[in-house]
């Protein structure tokens, strides 16, 4: 039940664009505590936002002098339907500046913030919108699902440093994978099991009642990506499980044996491996390297056969997938990561 509504909810949000899931205090406090020595000096911009309801704001507004901020800048949309963006139809668009506490109370006053009117909507993709994107050092932010991968290309064609949430489907699109190769762009520390709870009334929420929440909506698979270097990113996945012809079946179509689970990765295979994608949680890019993705085709050159008809009835999913060969029977596997470890004794 989980997942098929977890699709109902991705697949509404990207149909109608109300996918701004509003997250958690907690949730940011949690990830962003990873990164505190990356924010001294800078100028953090949250632009996918309304900074009035945003925990974003909140959070680095009342961490201001903690994280030795310079300047913090987020913007509000302009709001055409009150469950779109906020809980208040906004007349204008606007952002608010701040530079820190003045009066020494340690609290963000009204008379502190500045409150700036937008010439357009506050739409990310605007002109306006970025001259204040040039601005900024760090954007940290929870972007609209439906269109990640124009929000991400935005923040590389800007060479911008950022920690932002995203649906871990994103990992095997075109765009985003080549950025993981390249390691020009990871996985942050995480959610807590790999789900959350955000603020959101346009979708019925579908959790077990011991994980509903009033208000809110439960999303599973979200993850935190990010291109600032933290300490999780350089621990070693301890390897223990010796490589056996029987245990892991090698692909059919590619040069790759087939690992499904991250933890049986075997300490003693030298050659590519096939990984679920959850693997990124645990990449150190000093153990391992990432050679391609199954869900891409040939792209990333590490395929060796094609099906045709005559090979298989429906060659569509062996083609697009790793696939396994037992017998006449083939199967495609969910995506896999293609990965090779760097140092045999790691």
């Amino acid at each position: 039940m989980e997942n098929k509504s977890l699709n109902r909810n991705l697949h509404a949000a990207k149909n109608s664009k109300k996918d701004e899931f509003y997250t958690q205090l907690s949730d940011i406090e949690k990830e962003l505590k990873h990164y505190k020595d990356h924010f001294k000096g800078k100028v953090v911009l949250c632009n996918c936002d309304d900074p009035r309801v945003s925990n974003f704001f909140h959070y680095f507004s009342h961490n201001f002098e903690g994280l030795g901020l310079k300047k913090l800048i987020t913007t509000c949309y302009k709001n055409q339907n009150r469950d779109l963006f906020s809980e208040h139809t906004s007349e204008n668009a606007i952002y608010l500046e701040y530079y820190g506490d003045k009066n020494n109370n340690n609290v963000p006053d009204v008379d502190e913030i500045g409150t700036i009117p937008l010439k357009g909507d506050g739409d990310f993709r605007s002109d306006e919108c970025i001259k204040l994107l040039k601005s900024a050092d760090i954007v940290v932010t929870n972007p609209p699902f439906s269109l990640f991968r124009e929000y991400v290309a935005q923040l590389i064609k800007y060479d911008k440093k950022f920690i932002i949430i995203g649906h871990q489907n994103a990992i095997t699109y075109k765009e985003i994978f080549k950025l993981i190769k390249e390691n020009r762009l990871w996985l942050g520390n995480g959610f807590s099991g790999g789900a959350a709870h955000f603020i959101n009334n346009s979708y019925e929420d579908y959790a077990t009642a011991g994980d509903h929440k009033e208000g809110m909506i439960r999303v599973s698979g979200v993850v935190w990506f990010t291109n600032l270097d933290f300490q999780k990113r350089h621990e070693s996945l301890i390897l223990y499980k010796t490589y056996s012809l029987k245990e892991f079946a090698t692909y059919d179509n590619y040069d790759a044996i087939n690992v499904d689970v991250t933890k049986d990765i075997p300490m003693d295979y030298a050659g590519v491996m096939g990984v679920p994608v959850t693997f990124l949680d645990k990449y150190n890019p000093e153990q391992f390297e990432i050679l391609g993705i199954t869900d891409r085709g040939n792209e990333w050159g590490l395929k060796t056969k094609e099906y045709t008809l005559d090979d298989v009835p429906n060659p569509g999913d062996l083609n697009r997938r790793a696939a396994i060969k037992t017998g006449d029977t083939y199967k495609a596997t969910y995506a896999r990561l293609l990965i090779r470890k760097k140092n045999k004794g790691a």
